[in-house]
């Protein structure tokens, strides 16, 4: 007598008749500028294409644009200040329509599944470096705890999980954000370093990192680096040897 296939095998075949039905009945609309996408997909195809890196040519440790030139032998005035901690920085695009509106959707709308997407984005922008990171932990720039309650994830950890994924490194979870004066986003530089300062701690059953151990740390937007500078110094002082930063976007003077 024959068998009935399974009902998970069913419920497969039955999804897959119906997908192009769905498909024309409810079609997939982009996150970032709201036109249909045939097939499914959360960004289409042209607004994946305005998505770019920073502007040649950059600051070789910070990835600054130069604007008309390098300046041989001379530091950038933008990370002229950072920690000796914090050798690295890099930014798979330039915080610009549609970016924002994708950085927006992850970290207040809850469209977690951004994550992979931006993540293939950030180890596009490290593969040149990533024999070099090899012997490096990800981890990445926690949230407040009220942050998280409030959107039920952290949106710097799913980027670092899936960014580890994608590169084989090993993820952790090194810090946690102890305090939070207000919100980055309406303060200007000193005000930022201000509410950021001694505002990380290593997480709690973390041990000190003894042996200069190399970190990955991963974030959503770099701005001005106060929050990372912050971070770096914290991971330094707990005993690790190399930060190095990677974001998705990087905001840039219009």
């Amino acid at each position: 007598m024959k068998m009935a296939p399974p009902a998970g095998t069913r419920r497969r075949t039955v999804r897959r008749a119906l997908a192009p039905l769905v498909d024309f009945l409810l079609p997939c609309a982009c996150i970032a500028c709201g036109s249909r996408i045939a097939g499914g997909g959360l960004v289409c195809a042209p607004c994946r294409g305005r998505l770019r890196a920073p502007p040649a040519p950059r600051c070789a440790r910070c990835d600054y644009p130069a604007g008309t030139g390098d300046r041989p032998g001379r530091p950038c005035l933008e990370c002229l200040e950072w920690p000796e901690a914090l050798s690295l920085a890099r930014a798979a695009v330039a915080l610009r329509p549609p970016a924002d509106v994708l950085v927006h959707g992850l970290k207040y709308e809850g469209w977690r599944e951004l994550a992979p997407m931006m993540a293939e984005l950030m180890e596009r922008r490290l593969a040149t470096l990533l024999a070099d990171l090899e012997e490096h932990v990800v981890t990445y720039v926690p949230t407040s705890a009220a942050h998280r309650r409030r959107r039920g994830y952290d949106q710097a950890e799913l980027l670092a999980r899936a960014l580890a994924g994608r590169t084989g490194l090993t993820f952790a979870h090194l810090l946690e954000r102890r305090r939070q004066k207000r919100t980055q986003v309406s303060l200007h530089p000193q005000q930022r370093m201000a509410n950021v300062r001694d505002a990380f701690s290593l997480r709690s059953g973390v041990d000190r990192l003894h042996g200069g151990g190399n970190v990955l740390l991963v974030d959503d937007v770099l701005t001005t680096g106060a929050t990372a500078r912050a971070a770096a110094e914290t991971l330094a002082r707990a005993g690790v040897g190399r930060v190095a930063l990677v974001t998705f976007a990087r905001a840039l003077p219009r």
